[in-house]
């Protein structure tokens, strides 16, 4: 079959062995995956051992399972489920967990198949009508991480929130936040792009939860610079070098600053749900490229060329 692989600092499509089931769990063909950030991030480190593509959909082709899962299932795919039994799980802190760490589909969502547990199968994965666009389908598991983030926030009733950098993911945690939601973005085009999804910024208000979505540390000041005194800054993603808050802005003004790194169970199915229903508005987000272009997927990511990168298997 066709794999992806990272070598010697380049993306290339290579033959891999297809995987076989030898124990509870399906094996997926896939028909896409989206390109999430954090593959970047793996990609620009040249962690050629790193498992790549994890917002997947496909359709169940071998099964020994459980669950109600069966052959001939339209499903999409996440990558990560905790144990529930450890620590970490006990204070809901489940990307700590040492099980969601090194649970994973295999090889990774840019291959024509993949094979998946049947811990997956109890918590990561879910069933997709016939018809339903597996584009936005894709979606599912980085809308999850924006839910977790904004449950991590622990918001009160009537909170401005503002959404720093309007990448896909910034649309997305717009939306996710609800009401009094409000996005900012330095690139002008985006910043009207977003005002197609009923995203605006308001430069007189300042913001009781700022969302760092931009992924450049250069954002860091602009979000000290709106939050409120005693307010929230959630950290939703990695920044170049190592970039911080400053020990006396968070003391003096009494900020929180939350981490927030990968979804819970809960939230992947209350993501689910919301695309399965349309609650999350996605039509021009992606932009869709063949396997063999995956390179050129990356490149105009960091080019800020496109949205969302869709690898079509």
């Amino acid at each position: 079959m066709k794999s992806v692989k990272l070598v010697n600092g380049e993306l290339k499509v290579v033959k891999a062995q297809k995987p076989v089931l030898t124990e509870l769990g399906a094996i997926v063909k896939v028909e896409g995956c989206g390109l999430c950030g954090s593959d970047i991030v793996k990609i620009r480190e040249g962690s050629e051992n790193a498992i790549l593509g994890h917002e997947i959909v496909g359709e169940i082709v071998e099964i020994a399972s459980k669950t109600d899962f069966k052959v001939g299932d339209k499903v999409v795919v996440a990558h990560h489920y905790p144990c529930f039994e450890c620590e970490f799980c006990a204070r809901e802190s489940y990307s700590m967990c040492s099980v969601f760490k090194c649970s994973n589909v295999y090889p990774g969502g840019f291959s024509e198949f993949i094979s998946i547990t049947e811990g997956h199968l109890e918590n990561t994965v879910f069933k997709l009508s016939e018809d339903f666009d597996f584009v936005f389908a894709s979606f599912v598991e980085p809308l999850a991480c924006c839910e977790r983030a904004v449950r991590r926030a622990n918001l009160g009733e009537g909170a401005n929130t503002l959404s720093l950098g309007l990448g896909s993911i910034g649309l997305l945690m717009a939306q996710a936040c609800g009401l009094n939601s409000y996005g900012f973005d330095v690139n002008p085009e985006r910043q009207k792009f977003a005002k197609l999804f009923g995203i605006e910024f308001d430069p007189n208000l300042k913001y009781d939860a700022i969302f760092m979505t931009s992924g450049s540390a250069k954002a860091i000041p602009t979000a000290l610079s709106l939050v409120k005194d005693g307010g929230k800054i959630i950290v939703f993603s990695s920044v170049e070098g190592d970039s911080g808050y400053t020990n006396n802005e968070i003391y003096y003004r009494e900020l929180s600053i939350i981490g927030s790194y990968s979804p819970a169970p809960i939230d992947l199915k209350n993501a689910h749900s919301k695309i399965l229903n349309k609650e999350i508005r996605l039509e021009g987000i992606s932009t869709i490229y063949p396997l063999q272009d995956i390179q050129k997927a990356v490149d105009d990511t960091l080019s800020g060329k496109i949205y969302k990168a869709y690898i079509k298997i």
